[in-house]
């Protein structure tokens, strides 16, 4: 990594030096904005035009950028999320001031608590209604930015042009240094507008620091793992962002621990090895498998709601908690509370473990997954089961899928056998779909695939029509129940019955239809087929399935 501090500008060569000295005429603040995105290596940016942020949205047809448009901020914020995530680079968003800006809060929520790098630049008002007074401007906020404060990792206000470079760029910075998440940049409507005669902006070194474990801390949670009887690993969310799958698993051969994925971990560690626990979290079984380990090694997890069974799980044994969320870090649990990145984490404790050797420890994990099977098993969820392995045979292996919160998607947290993105951070609907174009857009070799149920569906019925000007390879599953499914069962098991549960919805199939979206009814029986060939059509499809699924019954009550 290059730090400011560890190196020195080389030089401007002559030609550049010219450049500088004599910047082509007609530019404004708006390409002093989309010059800094090109310089950080920024390619796709997302978002919304609004009368403020005009000036950005000019130019970006001067730019370069690839700009994918969405119809609401929120939607447009969900696809950034999900840019970010299977990127891992930062996912830029374009809004415009007050309802704008504010319409995209729960995707920058989801953002932070997924810790997805996203990069909200947002117009403002004038520069001279910046400053709490009520001049009456359209969209004024008497402070826009502490709607913002609570949610993202970092805020940046621009008073003139000559900001704009180096506030993008810090939070840049922001947006990419352990733990990753979304960051806050707004900018005067006028500053935007405003000629200017800068230099164009060049590239821009804006790397994110490093977090390393400290020495001592690797070294006490080394001498633990080397020597406990009955070390155990949670992988969450924090392994797959730091890209650390291939150090955990040589971690976990080494020490002989088996290791479970949190539902935000998914993909962090082989399904089918034989020291996987799998994903079964909300299980009883699982839970005192996990209370019974003498070393608990838990990385990049906050061990929250329903990583902990809600809550239920009270380890005996002594807990290593490595994260790079510093809020997160013995928040639930008394540990030694390490605060790095994963990765780096990772790698210094693999050097420092010595190898031990259980014997025994294949068969308590063949064991306990016996167990969770045997109470599934017993709760005749024939259905869900069958719908759940036929939407995992049609996928292609090499495709994202983007979960929105619904009953089938609860279903693949703990059952689904590979990754998978959701909105289960901040648990908000409308997810799916709009996540999923934004993957579509980082890659539209790999088609993609979204689920949802006909409630959350409803939240982003329009991006169809995003799907169908871009033509983004995405195939949109919605499970229509005739209302929110998992509220429905929540009311009827605490209440014995229902209020706001149960909606009318339109015709799915011929909705998709009337945005030029081709589209199928389906069965459990042909889910497989006709999921299968969507996948493999051009462009964007939509398969809806009309069934009523079942949640497994939970173990924490």
């Amino acid at each position: 990594m290059t730090h400011d501090h560890d190196h020195e500008t080389p030089p401007l060569t002559p030609e550049q030096t010219a450049a500088a000295l004599a910047p082509p005429a007609g530019r404004i603040g708006g390409d002093l904005v989309v010059e800094t995105l090109r310089g950080l290596g920024a390619t796709t940016v997302f978002g919304l035009p609004g009368q403020h942020a005009l000036g950005m949205f000019d130019a970006l047809r001067r730019s370069g950028l690839t700009y994918l448009g969405l119809r609401v901020e929120n939607n447009a914020g969900f696809a950034a999320d999900a840019y970010g995530r299977v990127t891992g680079e930062v996912a830029t968003l374009l809004l415009s001031t007050g309802p704008g800006a504010l319409t995209s809060l729960a995707a920058l929520q989801e953002a932070a608590a997924a810790s997805a790098p996203v990069l909200a630049v947002s117009s403002q008002v004038p520069a001279a209604g910046l400053g709490g007074g009520r001049h009456g401007y359209l969209h004024e906020l008497r402070d826009q930015q502490a709607s913002f404060r609570d949610i993202v990792k970092s805020v940046h206000t621009v008073r003139a042009a000559s900001q704009i470079p180096s506030a993008i760029a810090a939070a840049w910075e922001s947006a990419l240094t352990a733990p990753h998440g979304p960051v806050w940049v707004e900018i005067p409507q006028d500053i935007l507008l405003a000629e200017t005669t800068l230099p164009v902006v060049m590239a821009m070194d804006a790397s994110p620091r490093e977090l390393p474990p400290r020495p001592e801390l690797t070294a006490v949670a080394a001498h633990a793992l080397s020597s406990a009887a009955r070390p155990v690993i949670v992988a969450g969310g924090g392994v797959v962002r730091a890209d650390a799958s291939g150090k955990l698993r040589a971690l976990a051969e080494k020490l002989d621990a088996p290791v479970v994925t949190t539902f935000g971990g998914k993909g962090a560690f082989p399904w089918e090895h034989p020291l996987s626990l799998q994903s079964w979290l909300e299980d009883r079984h699982t839970t005192d498998f996990l209370e019974d380990a003498d070393v608990l090694l838990v990385v990049g997890s906050g061990l929250g709601e329903l990583s902990s069974n809600y809550h239920t799980f009270a380890p005996r044994g002594r807990v290593i908690q490595i994260e790079a969320d510093l809020g997160k870090l013995e928040s639930n649990h008394p540990a030694l509370g390490i605060h790095a990145d994963a990765r780096i984490a990772l790698s210094a404790l693999l050097e420092s473990v010595s190898e031990r050797r259980d014997p025994a420890v294949a068969g308590r994990v063949r064991a306990l997954l016996a167990k969770v099977r045997e109470r599934i098993d017993a709760q005749g969820l024939t259905l869900e089961r069958q719908v759940l392995a036929a939407v995992r045979a049609a996928l292609p292996a090499a495709s994202p899928s983007f979960w929105d919160m619904t009953i089938l998607a609860y279903w693949a947290w703990s059952a689904w056998p590979g990754p998978m993105h959701s909105a289960q951070g901040s648990g908000g609907l409308g997810y799916g779909f709009p996540a999923a174009l934004g993957a579509a857009a980082a890659d539209r070799t790999t088609p993609v695939l979204a689920v949802s149920g006909d409630g959350g569906a409803m939240y982003s019925i329009a991006e169809l029509a995003t799907a169908r000007q871009y033509n983004l390879p995405v195939t949109w599953l919605i499970v229509d129940d005739g209302g929110y499914g998992i509220l429905r069962e929540y009311m009827n098991d605490a209440f014995g019955e229902t209020t706001g549960t149960e909606l009318a919805r339109p015709d799915f199939v011929a909705l998709a239809e009337s945005f030029g979206v081709p589209a199928v009814r389906t069965t459990p029986e042909s889910l497989r087929e006709d999921l299968a060939r969507s996948l493999a059509g051009p462009g964007p499809s939509v398969v809806v399935l009309p069934a009523l699924l079942r949640m497994f019954a939970p173990t924490h009550l």
